[in-house]
């Protein structure tokens, strides 16, 4: 399904019923990232599922950032009507789920972010060397987008008013202190490492999360 937010076209997958949970690709990924989590929780959650701008079957805008796509997701939820929904988002999806709940964390239930970080040196040096090399090399725009961005003050974190729950891999191509400052700068916030994982193997085509989902939202019913 397509739907049209403020010149923007954005393609999203509905699927289930229950308790809205709206879940976030990471860079350069689309929606199918979600299939198998989705099929696990499918008869318990209303999942939506969108691509990100410039992702997926959803409209190339040329230039990304994470402020857009962060309004991206407010104007999903308020064209939808979508009733407070939980955000999962991962990586770039953690990062726009942190930032949506920085700007209107009035319209979530709460928020569970994967393998966010808050500015560039928060990821690995050696994984920023790499992306940094691609991006001066290929002028990708996905690249390009993670040299650049985010740039998410402390100050700007405390403005989160739902619960959190931050999620990292033990091999996390994203530093343990960025995560660790997540947590900290957001009161009543949870840290949760996945022990043996790196940055996406507890996510790409997995339902791992499905247990951490269930509880997370019960747990604040």
């Amino acid at each position: 399904m397509f739907i049209q937010l403020n010149g923007q076209i954005i393609n999203y997958e509905k699927t289930g019923s229950g308790r809205p949970l709206i879940l976030i690709h990471g860079n350069g990924e689309d929606l199918s990232i979600w299939d198998e989590l989705t099929h696990a929780l499918k008869d318990e959650f209303t999942i939506y599922r969108p691509d990100s701008r410039g992702h997926g079957k959803s409209a190339d805008p040329g230039v990304l950032h994470y402020t857009d796509m962060a309004d991206d997701i407010i104007n999903f939820i308020t064209s939808l009507e979508i009733d407070h929904p939980i955000l999962v988002g991962f990586s770039d999806g953690g990062i726009i789920s942190l930032m949506t709940g920085i700007k209107r964390s009035d319209l979530l239930g709460g928020i569970i972010s994967c393998g966010a970080n808050l500015t560039p040196s928060g990821i690995m040096p050696h994984a920023l060397k790499e992306i940094k090399k691609r991006a001066k090399k290929n002028k990708d725009p996905f690249d390009i987008l993670m040299v650049n961005e985010p740039d998410i003050k402390d100050y700007e974190l405390i403005k989160i008013s739902v619960p959190l729950l931050v999620i990292s891999g033990e091999f996390d191509m994203i530093k343990r202190s960025e995560t660790d400052k997540i947590v900290s700068s957001v009161r009543g916030s949870r840290k949760l490492i996945m022990r043996g994982d790196d940055h996406m193997s507890y996510i790409i085509h997995s339902d791992r999360l499905a247990p951490i989902i269930r509880e997370f939202t019960g747990s604040i019913s």
